[in-house]
């Protein structure tokens, strides 16, 4: 049994949900399917998680196969899948979906990165009155201030506005595959390109949110589909835009070796009954065991632990681990 209710004394006797997350072994959705979603985010809306990826089936990852995809689920446990997120994308490459919520225009935002032709890549927005979609494509090409955008994740801040952490592919100063932030529209649609300085060059796979004030930034060494794993940078601000400072690596031990072999995808905030937590999200490209990319695992961490500073412990390997959910 993965999935228990536990009552919670007090004065409303509410229930939890104390959900077992597995990284030992393939997720599977209430078929019995495996769940082929990579490189996308968990988000939580309105009492339901939804999970976000592409779907890679058994090609290399760098054709024109990949599709987007999403499940829901109460319990992060038993997942019910929802099919295509785009119905009518043109032909391209396909990567790294990624969705928030417009509590001004009550739309679910899509941002996602394709190449009509690797490696010559794009950012577009599509939009949908679902968190399942399907999303409308509303721009195909957004314009940032960053030539070649790569890897990418969003964020909205306290107050309703909307972030994109990126990497621009040819570089922004001196280096290539730099990092850094631009706040976007009031719709989420498009970038203002008012954006933060280079935050590290040579990195990709992004993840950023807020605690206590301060900004995160996350992001490992490139690291495409690499079956070894890539560090996770950890840098924070008191402003979205920076400037950012750097303050450790939680995916490196004491000495400097990768201690989990996977990629980073997102970071993700779920509702616990002791708060929010906060889970780092990698998939282990080359972990499958019958030769289908799709098969890949995804590793989720046991919620992050914060010094008084506002650093983050090291990771620790978990196979299985226990989350409260409030019910």
């Amino acid at each position: 049994m993965e999935v228990e209710q536990i009552p919670l004394h007090g004065e409303s006797m509410r229930m939890a949900i104390v959900a077992r997350i597995q990284n030992s072994m393939i997720r599977r959705d209430v078929n019995g399917d495996p769940i082929d979603c990579h490189d996308g985010c968990l988000r939580f809306f309105a009492g339901r998680f939804y999970l976000y990826g592409s779907r890679y089936e058994a090609t290399d990852g760098f054709n024109f196969g990949n599709r987007y995809v999403v499940y829901s689920s109460t319990d992060l446990v038993r997942w019910t899948p929802h099919g295509l997120l785009l119905e009518h994308a043109p032909p391209g490459v396909y990567y790294r979906p990624y969705v928030i919520y417009n509590a001004r225009t009550r739309k679910y935002v899509l941002w996602y990165n394709w190449y009509p032709k690797l490696w010559e890549g794009q950012f577009a927005s599509a939009v949908s009155d679902s968190p399942c979609g399907p999303f409308e494509v509303l721009h195909e090409k957004i314009q940032l201030r960053g030539e070649a955008p790569g890897d990418h994740n969003l964020f909205v801040d306290d107050d309703g506005t909307g972030y994109v952490v990126y990497t621009d592919i040819k570089g922004l100063g001196q280096d290539r595959h730099a990092m850094s932030v631009e706040r976007l529209a009031a719709d989420y649609l498009t970038s203002t390109c008012e954006g933060s300085d280079a935050i590290d060059h040579r990195v990709e796979a992004p993840a950023m949110f807020k605690r206590n004030g301060l900004y995160y930034v996350v992001f490992g060494q490139t690291c495409c589909f690499c079956p070894e794993g890539a560090d996770a940078r950890v840098f924070v601000s008191e402003h979205p835009l920076g400037p950012y400072r750097r303050v450790g690596d939680i995916n490196r031990d004491e000495t400097g070796k990768i201690i989990i072999p996977g990629q980073q995808t997102d970071i993700a905030i779920v509702p616990t009954t002791n708060g929010d937590a906060y889970l780092w999200m990698a998939d282990l490209w080359g972990s499958r065991a019958d030769g289908v990319k799709g098969h890949d695992l995804q590793y989720w961490s046991a919620p992050l632990e914060f010094e008084a500073d506002g650093s983050i412990r090291r990771l620790r390997r978990a196979d299985a681990f226990d989350l409260h959910l409030s019910a």
